[in-house]
C-alpha cells in the first residue's frame, strides 16, 4: 500500500511554514476558497511528479516574496518508509531526492509513487483540445512505462529540432533539406514505440472508461470512444514523406504522434456538443477512475488519489456513486477538499466509520 503520512512546506505557495500529519486513509481537507486547499493538494502531487499540476512554472509556487521553497513528505510504501525532498534554490535550480538520494534526472521518479488527481479545469479533457486528451493519456501512460516517458520526451526534443529547421528553411531560403531525413528517422523510431503503447493500452482502457461511466451515470447510455491516429492508416515514415512539401510550406511538422485524439462520441454524436454538464462531469470522473484501476493494476496496490472541489461539480446520485467508488472499493489512501466540513463529514459518515478532516 502507498500512503502519505507527512508533509511540511516551507514557502510554498500561501504556506509560510506549515506541516500535516494524515492519520486515516480517507482525508478530507476543508476551508474557505483561498485558504490553500487546492495548493496542499498539489504539494502533494509535486511529491509524485516532480513539479505542480497547476503552475507550468516552479518560480509560480514560491510565496510571494520569497526566493523558494521546500516540500518534504514522508510515504509509507509497501511496509517500507519513503521519505520525499523537494527544493527550488534563490536561483531556480531544483533538487528532488528520495531518502536523501538525488535523481540524475527527474523522469526516473515518475511513476514511483503513483497519483490520480480530478480538478475543476480538468473538464477540458471533455471539451477541450486534442492536445488536453493527449496530455491526460501520457501522464498515465509515462507512471506506467519509464521506457514510454522517455521515447516521449526524445520525440518531442527532435521534434522542436525539425519545426526549428522547418522556419529557417523558409527563413534563410535553403535549398539543402537533407537534415529533415535525419529528424524523420529518429521521429519514426521514437515515435512508433509511442504509438504503439498507445493503441495497445487503449484497447483495454477505453472499455474500463465506459463500464465507470455508465456506473457514475447510473444508466445505460451509448458512449464511443475511440483512438484517433493517423498511424492506423499509414506507417509514420511514409506519412513524413508525403507531407514534407506540406510541412516546409506551413513551416512546421503537420502529421505525427503528437496529432493522435481520442473520438468521443455519444449517441453517434460529438460527445462534447451534446453532452449535459452532469454527463460531461460523469465522463471525466469515468477517465480518472479508469486510470486509477489501471495504475492499481500494474503496480499492485492503490495510487493516491486527490479530488479538489468535486462536491460542487455533480448532483448527489452522481456523487453519491462516484463516493462509492472512490471510499468503498478502493483501498488507497484519498484526499478530497471542499468549502464545507459538515458536508464532507455527512458524506462520508454514510460510507465509513474511519475518515480525518482538517480544517485550514
Amino acid at each position: 500500500m502507498l500512503k502519505l503520512d507527512s508533509i511540511s512546506l516551507v514557502q510554498f505557495k500561501n504556506y509560510q511554514q506549515t506541516s500535516f500529519s494524515f492519520q486515516q486513509r480517507i482525508v478530507g481537507i476543508a476551508g474557505k476558497n483561498g485558504v490553500g486547499k487546492t495548493n496542499l493538494l498539489d504539494a502533494i502531487y509535486y511529491c509524485c511528479f516532480t513539479k505542480s499540476y497547476f503552475a507550468r512554472s516552479d518560480s509560480q509556487n514560491v510565496l510571494r516574496g520569497a526566493a523558494g521553497f521546500r516540500i518534504e513528505a514522508h510515504f509509507t510504501l509497501q511496509g517500507e518508509p519513503l521519505k520525499i525532498v523537494c527544493i527550488l534554490r534563490e536561483n531556480g535550480k531544483k533538487e528532488f531526492l528520495v531518502n536523501d538520494e538525488p535523481y540524475e534526472k527527474l523522469a526516473q521518479h515518475i511513476g514511483r509513487l503513483p497519483c490520480v488527481i480530478i480538478a475543476p479545469d480538468d473538464i477540458q479533457i471533455i471539451t477541450g483540445g486534442s492536445e488536453d486528451r493527449r496530455r491526460f493519456l501520457d501522464m498515465l501512460l509515462s507512471q506506467l512505462d519509464a521506457t514510454y516517458l522517455q521515447q516521449l520526451i526524445d520525440y518531442n526534443r527532435v521534434l522542436q529540432q525539425r519545426n526549428s529547421f522547418l522556419k529557417s528553411i523558409a527563413e534563410k531560403r535553403l535549398t539543402d533539406t537533407s537534415l529533415l531525413d535525419v529528424y524523420d528517422r529518429q521521429l519514426v523510431y521514437y515515435g512508433n514505440y509511442v504509438f504503439e503503447k498507445r493503441r495497445q493500452f487503449l484497447a483495454e482502457f477505453i472499455p474500463a472508461v465506459q463500464r465507470s461511466y455508465r456506473h457514475i451515470a447510473g444508466v445505460d447510455e451509448q458512449l464511443d470512444i475511440d483512438y484517433e491516429s493517423q498511424l492506423l492508416q499509414q506507417p509514420l515514415a511514409d506519412l513524413f514523406f508525403r507531407f514534407r512539401e506540406k510541412d516546409i510550406l506551413l513551416q512546421r511538422t503537420t502529421t505525427g504522434i503528437h496529432k493522435d485524439d481520442l473520438d468521443i462520441r455519444f449517441q453517434q454524436q460529438p460527445f462534447k456538443q451534446i453532452a449535459s454538464q452532469g454527463q460531461r462531469k460523469s465522463l471525466l470522473f469515468a477517465l480518472k477512475l479508469a486510470e486509477f484501476e489501471a495504475l492499481k493494476t500494474a503496480k499492485g496496490f492503490a495510487p493516491l488519489l486527490l479530488l479538489d472541489d468535486v462536491f460542487e461539480k455533480l448532483d448527489e446520485q452522481r456523487m453519491h456513486n462516484l463516493l462509492g467508488e472512490v471510499c468503498v472499493k478502493n483501498k488507497g489512501q484519498l484526499f478530497i477538499s471542499d468549502t464545507h466540513a459538515e458536508r464532507i463529514n455527512r458524506h462520508f459518515s454514510q460510507l465509513t466509520d474511519t475518515f480525518q478532516v482538517i480544517g485550514l
